[in-house]
């Protein structure tokens, strides 16, 4: 006999009328109908309406309930009239006639209503997140969230893949975001570090000879949280493969991205193989290394028609080394006024000094430059940018790198305001051929750009002979819908190799050996080629549910500032504890005693 329910609130259908039913749930909602009392129950499955009448004996004590109470029915399943059948849920045509309830959990008044679904300040969601999670969106992101871990784990396996586990507490890395670490109360004055990444372990498990992992692996960084990343963790379903190419690579990964899309999501999605876009194309073509597809823009370089001096402007920057990047828009030239002054706000909010534009109504050729420019720079602005009676083209000067990313800013915005964005969609690409240096302005030096671990294309004989900056890596991103899905790579398995790379990003022989020791021991003993990459399960989601925030499809997540306000973390550890791991707590840099 079960105690509180014999069926669930999402389970009873025409053909359990006549039958005895026991429910229990959270009061959802009730009507009070001329002295009949009608109560939406839900739990996880769904909701039934529980029709409460005077003969019952328990309307009055049922009308006092509030909302989001736990309450049990138990009655009898009655077809509902015609007129009020509720074809919107797949309890609608029946109700349970209770004849009796029992108070199974009381609430307190609400900071914020369930149903209606009401707005509420994230802050105030996340310290009751258990009530906000009662909310049917954030409910089923969370179901989502479970069923596509269920289906990737499925889809690895059944493509010869093993899970393996790798461990929590490991070493820090001088490389990354910053390490959570971990005091070691054995060893004082040691301390663990949470893993940014399953990296070094799963590396060694391909030396072991598995050949083939898989994980879903929790990650730690802390870093600041944006739309896209949360402060604290992250999970990725974590892939390594030996004796493979990039190519190889790739085919995994799109066979288990499509079939998850297929299962998940009924928007049109890129089918294989991916598009691959080398990384200098996809900074000049759309200013970013995540380009957003369905855009239909695209950034070109016009530096050399503003080198003569026409423009003193672009030509003050070109002369530099400056560039100059254009973004052409079809048929926009009958816009407002105000669209261009909006466009113009938005560039300078972005960093630019200002946003240069051309239009072509046919007869002549307007904007802020237009009087500036002569026949023969118009016609070949005309002609790189393809452009027609009707376009616009906008630009905007700067450095190279400055340049690359204020354009992209003003296509993605231009794709925004102008409803470009094509809809119901996932486009996926790879962005290949990174750089595997890069010159770091703050530092005056040549650091790593992507994955140290990665290979150099062109190997050792690379490394020796090119320009640091002219060097690739076999390293790519799986970017979907201006989404950075993951970062992989071919990885480096020759120690001669990894000294000499680590070396030109300004690390000793000794540095290497000492930070990753077991790695390059272990490459001693007979390393396959190997490679992998790492997609982010949050973000994953969050494309599935149609979010725009990873914090709508992680049940607990912190706050942009790091906090889970709910358990009140990070907190104070007690003197016992502090004893315990010879750990003594100081004031902040720059923070006054009380006594001073």
């Amino acid at each position: 006999m079960k105690k509180y329910r014999t069926h669930n609130c999402g389970e009873l259908r025409k053909t359990h009328v006549g039958k005895q039913a026991q429910l229990a749930g959270w009061l959802h909602n009730k009507r009070d109908h001329g002295g009949v009392l009608f109560v939406d129950l839900r739990d996880h499955y769904g909701i039934t309406q529980v029709v409460v009448r005077p003969e019952s004996g328990i309307l009055e004590e049922v009308s006092r309930l509030r909302k989001e109470t736990v309450v049990g029915f138990q009655g009898r399943i009655e077809m509902r009239d015609e007129e009020t059948l509720n074809p919107n849920i797949p309890t609608g045509q029946i109700d349970l006639a209770a004849a009796s309830f029992e108070l199974l959990g009381q609430t307190k008044d609400l900071p914020f209503s369930i149903f209606p679904e009401e707005q509420a300040p994230e802050e105030t969601r996340l310290k009751y997140r258990f009530l906000d999670l009662r909310k049917s969106k954030l409910h089923a992101n969370i179901v989502l969230r479970s069923r596509v871990i269920s289906s990737l784990r499925k889809f690895m396996e059944e493509l010869g893949f093993n899970e393996f586990q790798t461990p929590i507490l490991t070493a820090s890395s001088p490389e990354g975001a910053r390490d959570y670490l971990v005091p070691s109360r054995v060893h004082p004055g040691t301390f663990y570090a949470l893993p940014q990444a399953p990296q070094q372990y799963k590396q060694l498990l391909m030396v072991a000879g598995f050949d083939k992992y898989f994980q879903i692996a929790p990650c730690f960084r802390d870093e600041d949280a944006r739309a896209t990343r949360t402060p604290g963790e992250f999970y990725q379903l974590d892939i390594e493969m030996s004796f493979v190419t990039q190519d190889e690579i790739f085919e995994v990964v799109e066979k288990v991205m499509s079939r998850l899309f297929a299962e998940y999501s009924k928007h049109k999605t890129t089918a294989p193989p991916f598009p691959r876009i080398p990384y200098k194309e996809a900074m000049l073509k759309y200013g970013t290394d995540k380009p957003d597809l369905r855009i239909p823009l695209e950034i070109i370089d016009v530096t050399d028609v503003f080198q003569d001096g026409e423009f003193e402007i672009f030509k003050r920057v070109t002369d530099k080394g400056g560039v100059v990047r254009a973004v052409s828009v079809k048929q926009i030239a009958d816009q407002p006024k105000s669209f261009f002054e909006n466009m113009l706000a938005f560039a300078q909010s972005i960093g630019s000094r200002g946003l240069a534009y051309l239009v072509w109504t046919g007869s002549e050729v307007k904007g802020p430059i237009a009087k500036v420019l002569g026949s023969a720079k118009l016609a070949a602005l005309k002609a790189a940018g393809g452009i027609q009676t009707g376009d616009v083209m906008f630009f905007v000067c700067s450095g190279e790198k400055e340049a690359s990313r204020m354009a992209g800013e003003i296509r993605s915005r231009l794709g925004q305001m102008l409803n470009l964005i094509e809809k119901d969609c996932f486009k996926f690409c790879w962005v290949v051929d990174y750089p595997m240096f890069e010159w770091d302005d703050e530092k005056r030096c040549v650091v790593f750009s992507h994955n140290p671990f990665s290979m150099p294309q062109g190997g050792l004989k690379a490394l020796k002979t090119k320009d640091p900056l002219s060097i690739l890596a076999y390293q790519y991103d799986i970017v979907c819908n201006g989404v950075e899905l993951s970062s992989g790579a071919i990885r480096n398995h020759s120690p001669e190799i990894m000294y000499k790379a680590f070396e030109i990003a300004g690390y000793s022989k000794q540095d290497v050996k000492k930070n990753f020791a077991a790695l390059i021991n272990a490459f001693t003993y007979g390393a396959p080629p190997h490679g992998g990459i790492a997609p982010g399960i949050d973000r994953l989601v969050m494309l599935l549910a149609g979010e725009e925030n990873l914090r709508e499809v992680i049940a607990f997540p912190m706050n942009q500032k790091a906090q889970e306000t709910m358990m009140d973390t990070p907190r104070p550890a007690d003197a016992r504890q502090l004893k315990e791991l010879h750990i003594k707590i100081m004031e902040p840099l720059g923070k006054k005693s009380k006594s001073s």
